[in-house]
């Protein structure tokens, strides 16, 4: 497979074409950004650990029938993934109370939900990401009824096959980011699931184990993900 020109540069990965008009080459990056970019730095290793984390989490997912754009590790850096039409609304899904959740609705942080919850956001930068229902959706026409159908239950779906797995790893997904894109007509997940895109917290310990230790200025920001890529993997990092 070979990599050609930069199609697009994020704030966490770089995305290129390949020779295959139908798949993309996609580059995670250290660098590391918070409340919508007013907040950057860099985290050793964090590009080299959230490509084979997102990669085990989809190859994990697709095992139990929930298909992505995964197809492939690269490199320790690089992943070949199916090329996406993005559909411009972010899913979350909350299983416990955290982050803006939490100040929102006056929610003490770590405050378990009685169900999971959906939240919508237009995938926007220039408006920063606004959360949206699903009239807005409908009414911008970002995304169809059928496919807002398609990314909910996918969502939950997902939600309840990681929690299972983490859960027997000592570990809580308090909440996580989710996208998705069409694909020959299919709605597929896309994006990574990482600690950059998930909430990790230790079971025992509340430990927090995800991109929070640097929003909060906590320290011990690579440990953290070293030990995500530990507890799911069993396997030591060497980055």
């Amino acid at each position: 497979m070979e990599k050609r020109q930069l199609l697009y540069e994020g704030k966490a990965k770089r995305m290129y074409a390949t020779d295959d008009p139908g798949l993309l080459a996609v580059e995670y990056k250290d660098d590391a950004t918070a409340f919508n970019g007013l907040k950057k730095g860099s985290i050793a290793g964090k590009g080299v650990l959230n490509n084979k984390i997102s990669a085990f989490f989809f190859t994990l997912l697709g095992q139990h029938g929930c298909d992505s754009h995964f197809v492939s590790l690269l490199s320790e850096r690089e992943m070949l993934v199916k090329k996406l039409e993005i559909i411009p609304v972010e899913v979350v899904v909350r299983n416990i109370a955290a982050g803006s959740l939490a100040k929102r609705l006056g929610l003490q942080e770590g405050t378990t939900l009685t169900r999971p919850v959906l939240e919508f956001y237009y995938k926007d930068d220039a408006l920063g990401d606004p959360m949206v229902n699903k009239y807005h959706i409908y009414a911008l026409g970002l995304a169809t009824p059928a496919q807002v159908g398609a990314l909910s239950a996918q969502a939950l779906q997902i939600n309840r096959i990681l929690s299972e797995f983490l859960r027997e790893r000592g570990l809580i997904l308090v909440d996580f980011k989710l996208e998705f894109g069409v694909h020959n007509g299919k709605v597929l997940l896309g994006d990574e699931i990482s600690p950059d895109t998930c909430r990790f917290w230790d079971a025992n310990t509340k430990n927090k184990l995800d991109k929070d230790r640097f929003r909060q200025d906590l320290g011990g920001i690579e440990e953290a993900y070293q030990e995500i890529y530990r507890r799911i993997t069993g396997e030591i990092s060497n980055v």
